[in-house]
C-alpha cells in the first residue's frame, strides 16, 4: 500500500504498562479445526472505546475531535491513549510508546474496545513488542484497517482473538459504516454483507458492482486484510501459518497494477492460495497501470491469472477497503461466500 495517497484515503482510513488488580475477562472460546478462537465481548451504550495510534501520526487537532464526537454519538465513552498524539518522524511515537499504549489498553479494566486512530505505516515495527499473553487473557474488540492488518494477523496467529477489519477512528462514519459496525459489534447480528443496490438514475447498477471470478459457494474462516501489508509480514512468526479452511479477503490503495501482480505472486509462492477455500477482493482504490513498459495487465487479468486456476468460489468488488462505505469484517469467524451474488454471509456472531 503506497503511502503517497494515505491521508486522502485513510483519514476519511513503551513496553507493557502494568495495571494493578486487573482480572482477566472470561471470553467466549470455540474451536475451528485445530485452532482455539476467542470472541470478545459485545459493545453496549456507556462502554469505553480507547483510541490508540499504533502506526502513523496525525498532525492536526480536528480529526481527534471528530473521532471523539463520532463515538460519543454512538453512545460510547472515549479514552485517548497516552501517546496518541506523540511524534517520531511520521510515526505516532516510538515503537516502545506505541506498543506500550496498545498493551496498556488491553490490560485496562475500564476499556471495552480499542480502535486505531489511523493506519499509514509502522504497525509491523511493534509486533515483537506486543504482550500477546496479556491480549489473550484480556480479549477485547480491536478495530482498524489498512496498515493495522499487520496487528490483526499477528494477534490472530498468536492468540486466536477475533479482531475487526473496519473503519479507523478518523474514517467517515456514515450510515453504511455505522450500520455494519453496530449490527456486528453491538447487536451480535450475523448480517449478509453485500454491496449497495442503488442504481441512481441509471437503468442498471453502475457503481459498486461485484464481479464473479469463479461461481459457487464456500464456507470457511474469514481472514485477510490489506494486500501489501499482508505480504509485508509473510515469512515472519506473526503471519498465520495455517490457511486451510480459510476464506481470504484482500484490498489495497495506490498500488500500480504490476505491484499488485508481484504481491499476488508472493502469496501464490507462499502456498496460501493452494490452501484457501474461497477468495474475496474488495476495492483497489487508485490502482493504476503505472510505468510497466509497453503495456499493463488489467486488475481483472491479474486476479483471474492467480485465482481462476484454483477453481474455488471467488469474486471481486466487495465493500472492503479505502472507501467511504467500508464494511466491518471479522477475522476468524465462519462465513459463507456466494461468488455468484457477490455476498458474504456471517454464520455466527463475532462477539459474545
Amino acid at each position: 500500500m503506497k503511502r503517497r495517497n494515505f491521508v486522502q484515503h485513510l483519514g476519511l482510513g513503551s513496553l507493557a504498562i502494568p495495571l494493578s488488580g486487573f482480572q482477566p475477562f472470561n471470553p467466549g472460546t470455540y474451536s475451528f479445526g485445530e485452532s482455539q478462537i476467542i470472541k470478545p465481548k459485545a459493545l453496549k451504550a456507556g462502554d469505553t472505546i480507547a483510541i490508540v495510534s499504533p502506526a502513523s501520526a496525525i498532525f492536526e487537532s480536528e480529526p481527534y475531535e471528530i473521532a471523539k464526537e463520532s463515538f460519543e454519538a454512538m453512545g460510547l465513552k472515549v479514552k485517548f491513549g497516552e501517546f496518541v498524539k506523540s511524534r517520531y518522524g511520521h510515526l505516532a511515537g516510538t515503537d516502545e510508546e506505541r506498543a506500550g499504549e496498545l498493551n496498556a489498553m488491553f490490560k485496562d479494566r475500564d476499556v471495552d474496545a480499542i480502535i486505531a486512530l489511523r493506519g499509514g505505516s509502522g504497525s509491523a515495527r511493534i509486533l515483537e513488542l506486543l504482550d500477546y499473553d496479556a491480549i489473550k487473557k484480556n480479549p477485547k474488540i480491536f478495530i482498524g484497517y489498512s496498515d493495522i492488518t499487520a496487528l490483526h494477523l499477528a494477534i490472530f496467529e498468536k492468540t486466536g482473538l477475533v479482531t475487526f477489519h473496519a473503519p479507523v477512528a478518523v474514517s467517515s462514519w456514515n450510515s453504511f459504516a455505522v450500520s455494519h459496525f453496530k449490527d456486528i459489534l453491538f447487536d451480535k447480528k450475523t448480517p449478509l454483507l453485500e454491496n449497495p443496490k442503488d442504481k441512481g438514475d441509471n437503468l442498471v447498477q453502475t457503481a459498486n458492482r461485484t464481479r464473479t471470478i469463479t461461481s459457487g459457494k464456500a464456507k470457511g474462516q474469514l481472514l485477510g486484510g490489506n494486500l501489501s501489508v499482508l505480504t509485508g509480514i509473510m515469512g515472519s512468526a506473526y503471519f498465520p501459518k495455517d490457511w486451510s479452511d480459510k476464506i481470504i479477503y484482500l484490498e489495497d490503495v495506490g498500488e500500480n497494477i504490476y505491484a499488485v501482480d508481484r504481491m499476488m505472486t508472493q502469496i501464490q509462492l507462499g502456498g496460501v492460495f493452494k490452501q484457501v477455500k474461497g477468495f474475496v477482493f474488495g476495492k483497489c482504490t487508485d490502482c493504476e497501470p503505472g510505468t510497466s513498459g509497453y503495456g499493463s495487465l488489467t486488475l481483472e487479468e491479474v486476479l483471474d491469472h492467480y485465482i481462476k486456476p484454483l477453481g474455488i468460489p471467488a469474486f471481486s468488488g466487495a465493500m472492503i477497503g479505502h472507501i467511504r462505505d467500508n464494511s466491518t469484517i471479522p477475522n476468524g469467524i465462519e462465513v459463507e461466500v456466494d461468488a455468484g451474488s457477490g455476498t458474504i454471509q456471517l454464520l455466527e456472531a463475532a462477539v459474545v
